[in-house]
């Protein structure tokens, strides 16, 4: 149940937001949200910062905005936190963003606990730092048994490889023979996905005015409503999750039909 005194309590929210998120509670919650985090770097240049100043803003978001999201009922809230693509920034930017899920966990992991929030997450776990391996496989090793929000985080994650890899496993199965290839079809290919076991997302948010998919879960956002802003992720708050709830509640989901 929607526990408004607790958001309230732990942030600070107008009164009219108050009314406001009230009022999405009234309608269906999107069940799976997914967020491209972009902007953190042009939010530090516009204040003559560091890049990873604007990383470590941004990393203060996803926890008010991950709150927000448990309190409102989403079921799951995937966060696009490093791509593939992302290695090829310069190194020192490299290895403070890998550096980032140890911090943000270490401090981060208790409320999560006691919030029954478990964490998850997709990508390739194999060519992260070994610190960065572990501060996200001890989260999700204690929260494990949590029966609330997923907090999926997509790292070291590229839609393109997924959808190769799910094709590999698919071609396998067939070789083998655990399936025939007239079996395949939409939900045998989706179990061979990372995001295998959660729903599609209903409502993506991009920050920033990007207006692109950057690979990120190209398959999976087949039918998903997609909402833009200008914000830069370091500047994006709970009103901004609230203004995104709203248009999804205002559209027509037809899924190809009339």
């Amino acid at each position: 149940m929607f526990n408004k005194l607790k958001i309230w309590k732990k942030a600070n929210i107008s009164s009219n937001l108050q009314e406001r998120i009230l009022k999405v509670q009234e309608q269906q919650i999107p069940t799976h949200i997914a967020i491209i985090m972009d902007g953190n770097g042009r939010w530090a240049k516009k204040r003559a910062l560091p890049r990873v100043a604007g990383h470590h803003e941004g990393m203060k978001v996803v926890r008010k905005i991950t709150r927000m999201a448990n309190q409102l009922g989403v079921k799951t809230l995937t966060l696009y936190a490093f791509s593939t693509e992302n290695w090829k920034r310069p190194k020192t930017e490299v290895e403070y963003l890998m550096k980032l899920p140890e911090e943000f966990l270490g401090n981060f992991l208790p409320e999560l606990i006691e919030e029954n929030v478990k964490v998850e997450m997709i990508g390739y776990k194999d060519a992260l730092p070994a610190h960065t391996f572990h501060a996200v496989n001890k989260a999700m090793d204690k929260t494990k048994e949590n029966t609330g929000l997923i907090l999926n985080f997509a790292l070291n994650y590229g839609s393109r490889a997924e959808i190769i890899e799910a094709v590999k496993g698919v071609v396998n199965d067939c070789n083998s023979g655990i399936l025939n290839q007239n079996e395949i079809n939409e939900d045998v290919f989706s179990k061979h996905l990372m995001t295998s076991g959660l729903s599609d997302p209903d409502l993506l948010i991009r920050t920033s005015g990007e207006i692109r998919l950057s690979n990120f879960m190209l398959w999976q956002l087949a039918y998903t409503e997609f909402w833009f802003t200008d914000v830069l992720w370091p500047d994006f708050a709970e009103v901004h999750l609230i203004e995104a709830i709203e248009a999804y509640q205002n559209r027509q989901r037809r899924f190809g039909g009339v």
